[in-house]
């Protein structure tokens, strides 16, 4: 059954998508936040790991790359999870997961158990949260589809900047195992208020023994367009992790005070939040097909910002916000956009899918840029590299998107 079959019958009510898609969106929201906020409050739990255990940055610091690899090669099973059971018992599961990781981690008597239950239960926890709950999403929306995206993922953004502090100040009141006793009970109350929430829309249900309309993950797979969207996000994943690492150690080495080149981090944050809000809305008007595309080529031409900087903060701030911005819309669209080309039935197993392609860009892109940077004491041609990739991701972009054509659809086989 073609796509634009599913997309015809449900812009019947395009004036009147259903009520409870928005909360949805927000439960979703809450949910993100809550596991990104976990994610990222890591660096507040940093130093007091380190002195406590007299561990050495490299050991601390696999804790956080062990979460990170599960939640994304694992996203991919969640979604799965979430087609076959739906989203509110698997991100539930999730939440438990991480309130349990970060229970056990208060108990740790060594940074090996720390990385085991820190690690592992964050790491599945929000693998088994992310993509089921953002996949719950596109499926309840048609006219606004990009628009509701982009406030859930929002989350994301909104658990960063907040979570961090309330780690910091839960550190400084209760010592860091308290803190994580804490933390893992908020998880627990409001994660799971949120995932609780979360349910199927109504195309996404089989109905009369039939499967909902759109592709198999099988099927999805084996189409050009995500081949070219897989590529797409392993390209473009050092351009959007490597500034996460990097951009302030480069304000640093320009004479910069620490507080400023640490609010670069923070800026890149804004701008994230603000292009999920935005240009999820701007791109249901402009086509998100088409705003995907500019939105990779704003990301590469960001770094040229960073190129010209020469130590020059006003330079690297724009450099920053320019990669938020581009970053946070990215995120924002493509779970639309995967709900375009392939459907509902399995949206949330080819988000998570695709989102394995971004593993390599958050694990090696900041590692390689690290290594480039020491053998030639400049981030010049740590530029010149995420430059390239972005465009060759420009271009992966555009031959994934192609076949979406007004009046034209990815067409799945005669079994769905």
């Amino acid at each position: 059954m073609p796509v634009s079959a599913f997309s015809s019958a449900a812009s019947a009510s395009i004036d009147d998508e259903p009520r409870y898609g928005w909360v949805v969106v927000w439960a979703t929201f809450t949910a993100l936040a809550v596991i990104f906020g976990v994610a990222y409050s890591f660096a507040a739990f940093f130093e007091s790991f380190a002195v406590e255990f007299n561990a050495p940055r490299a050991q601390v610091s696999l804790v956080f790359g062990l979460s990170g690899l599960l939640y994304f090669v694992l996203g991919a099973f969640g979604g799965m999870l979430a087609d076959r059971f739906g989203p509110a018992r698997v991100t539930s599961a999730g939440m438990v997961c991480i309130a349990l990781g970060l229970l056990g981690a208060s108990f740790a008597g060594s940074m090996a158990q720390v990385t085991w239950a820190y690690g592992l239960g964050v790491g599945i926890g929000i693998a088994l949260v992310y993509t089921p709950a953002i996949g719950s999403v596109p499926p309840w929306f048609v006219r606004r589809r990009g628009f509701a995206s982009g406030i859930a993922s929002a989350g994301i953004g909104a658990g960063t900047l907040v979570m961090p502090l309330v780690a910091a100040w839960a550190i400084q009141s209760l010592h860091w195992r308290g803190a994580l006793r804490v933390i893992a009970l908020g998880v627990l109350l409001a994660g799971l208020a949120a995932t609780l929430r979360l349910r199927r829309a109504p195309v996404a249900r089989a109905t009369g023994g039939l499967p909902p309309a759109g592709m198999t993950l099988r099927e999805a797979i084996r189409t050009p367009a995500f081949a070219w969207m897989y590529l797409c996000c392993v390209l473009a994943g050092p351009s959007q992790f490597i500034p996460f690492a990097h951009v302030s150690a480069a304000a640093r080495d320009a004479g910069i005070a620490e507080a400023q080149a640490v609010g670069l981090v923070g800026l890149i944050g804004i701008g994230s939040l603000t292009g999920r809000f935005t240009i999820g809305a701007l791109a249901d008007r402009l086509g998100r097909a088409r705003s995907l595309i500019l939105l990779q080529l704003a990301l590469g031409a960001s770094f040229v910002l960073w190129a010209l900087a020469d130590g020059r903060y006003p330079m690297l701030a724009a450099f920053a916000v320019g990669v938020g911005l581009s970053y946070g819309g990215i995120v924002a669209l493509l779970p639309a956009l995967m709900m375009d080309l392939f459907g509902a039935r399995a949206v949330a197993s080819i988000i998570g899918t695709l989102y394995t392609g971004a593993a390599f860009g958050n694990l090696a892109g900041p590692w390689i840029a690290g290594r480039v940077f020491d053998a030639t004491g400049s981030y010049m041609p740590v530029i010149v590299m995420c430059l390239v990739l972005s465009a060759a991701a420009t271009v992966a972009n555009w031959l994934a998107v192609r076949p979406v054509r007004p009046g034209t659809a990815i067409r799945s086989s005669p079994s769905s």
